[in-house]
C-alpha cells in the first residue's frame, strides 16, 4: 500500500511539473502591458539583428518583424510615436498603425517588444530644409543641410512594454 501511495505521489509531482510550462505564457503576459494588436514575446529578434536587417533594406523594401529593444523617447503630446535603440548610436522611429493606439508618455527607458513593418525612408534635402524652417532653425543651420537623410522607420501594429 505504501508503494502505491509513493508511486501515485511521484506521478502527481511529475504531472504537476508538466503543467507549469503551460502557466509560463500567463506569467510572461503579466510582465508586459499590451498596446495595439495582441502579440507575444516569442520570436523577437534583438535590436542589433534589426539594425543589420535595416542596413540591407532599400527605400522601397519593407520587412515584417518582431523586435526586442529599449525605448529612447516618446511623443510628449500624446504618446503617438517613439524611438527605439538599434545599437551603434542608431535608432528607429516608430509610428502606430492607423494612428490606432498610443503608448504612455513616460515609457522612455522601458524594455519594449514591437511587431510590424520595418522600412527605410530617405528624406530629401528640400524636405529637410522645410522641416528645419518649421522647427525655427537659423538660416545657417538650414543652409548647412547638403545631403539627404536616411531614416530607419517602423509601423507597429502591436507593442508590449515591460512593467
Amino acid at each position: 500500500m505504501k508503494k502505491i501511495i509513493y508511486v501515485v505521489t511521484v506521478l502527481l509531482m511529475v504531472a504537476s511539473c508538466n503543467k507549469k510550462s503551460e502557466v509560463k505564457p500567463v506569467e510572461e503576459a503579466a510582465a508586459y502591458v499590451k498596446f495595439g494588436d495582441s502579440i507575444s514575446a516569442d520570436g523577437a529578434i534583438s535590436k542589433e539583428e534589426l539594425l543589420a536587417k535595416y542596413d540591407s533594406l532599400k527605400p522601397t523594401d519593407t520587412l515584417e518583424v518582431k523586435v526586442l529593444s529599449k525605448i529612447v523617447d516618446v511623443c510628449q503630446k500624446k504618446g503617438c510615436w517613439m524611438n527605439i535603440e538599434l545599437g551603434s548610436g542608431k535608432s528607429a522611429f516608430i509610428k502606430f498603425k492607423d494612428y490606432g493606439f498610443f503608448v504612455p508618455k513616460n515609457a522612455a527607458n522601458s524594455e519594449v517588444i514591437i511587431h510590424g513593418k520595418a522600412f527605410v525612408e530617405v528624406t530629401s534635402i528640400n524636405d529637410l530644409k522645410e522641416y528645419a524652417k518649421d522647427a525655427g532653425k537659423s538660416k545657417a543651420a538650414i543652409d548647412s543641410i547638403v545631403a539627404p537623410e536616411t531614416n530607419y522607420s517602423f509601423m507597429a501594429d502591436g507593442v508590449l512594454i515591460k512593467k
